[in-house]
C-alpha cells in the first residue's frame, strides 16, 4: 500500500491531532513539523502531497507501539528502511495488542474472512516454508475493519456476506475525510472492544 494512504487511515481511526501526528512521527534527533504532517496527508491527487518514504512510517507505527503499548527498556529497535506490508501488519497488530482472533474479526467488520491458518503466513519470517506475501487487499480491508471497529460512532453498516478470500467491499468509509463512499455499519454488538491508552 502506499504510505501516505495508511497515514490518513490511522489518523482518521485514532482520530489523531497534528499534534499526535507530529509526535508519532518524531524522533529525538529529528522532530517532524505541521507542514511536514500536512504535506503526507494530502491526497494522492494533490501536486503538494510529499511522498511519506518507509522509513518515515516504520518511525511512525514504532513509535505508535511504544503510545499503546509502553516504551520497551533498553536501545530501542532502529526503524526499518524498507517496509513491506507484513511489516506494517505486524507493527499494527502488537500496537493494539490484537490476538489471531481479534485482527480475524476486525477483517469480518470489512466484509473479507481467511482462516486463521492463512492469517499466521503473514506474521511468518520471509523464507520460512509458510511465509505468505500480504496484498494490498488484506493490508486495506484490516484498515478499514480497524476504522468499522474503533469509530463505530461515525459509520453505519450494511456489508453483503463475506466470501472466504473474496474482496466484498474495497472502498473507504464515506465518513472518512480522506475519502468520499458510504458504507453503513448497524450492529453495535458487533463493535464491543478494550480501550486502548489515548495518545498524549
Amino acid at each position: 500500500m502506499i504510505n501516505n494512504d495508511v497515514l490518513r487511515r490511522l489518523r482518521y481511526t485514532f482520530d489523531y491531532s497534528d499534534s499526535a501526528m507530529m509526535k508519532l512521527a518524531s524522533t529525538q534527533d529529528k522532530k517532524v513539523t505541521r507542514a511536514e504532517v500536512s504535506a503526507w496527508l494530502k491526497k494522492d491527487d494533490d501536486p503538494t502531497q510529499e511522498k511519506c518514504i518507509d522509513e518515515q512510517l516504520a518511525i511512525f507505527l514504532n513509535n505508535l507501539i511504544d503510545d499503546k503499548r509502553g516504551k520497551r527498556e533498553g536501545p530501542q529497535r532502529p526503524p526499518e528502511k524498507r517496509l513491506t506490508n507484513n511489516l506494517i501488519f505486524m507493527k499494527l497488530k502488537i500496537a493494539l495488542n490484537l490476538q489471531a482472533e481479534d485482527v480475524l474479526e476486525i477483517l469480518a467488520l470489512a466484509s473479507f474472512k481467511i482462516s486463521k491458518h492463512e492469517l499466521s503466513a503473514f506474521f511468518r519470517k520471509p523464507g520460512h516454508k509458510h511465509y505468505r506475501e500480504c496484498k494490498d487487499q488484506i493490508l486495506r480491508n484490516f484498515l478499514q475493519g480497524l476504522q468499522f471497529k474503533f469509530r463505530p460512532q461515525d459509520v453505519s453498516l450494511k456489508a453483503p456476506k463475506a466470501k472466504n478470500n473474496t474482496k466484498v467491499n474495497d472502498d473507504p468509509v464515506s465518513v472518512d475525510p480522506t475519502t468520499d463512499t458510504t458504507i453503513d455499519l448497524t450492529n453495535k454488538d458487533a463493535y464491543k472492544w478494550k480501550k486502548l491508552k489515548p495518545s498524549s
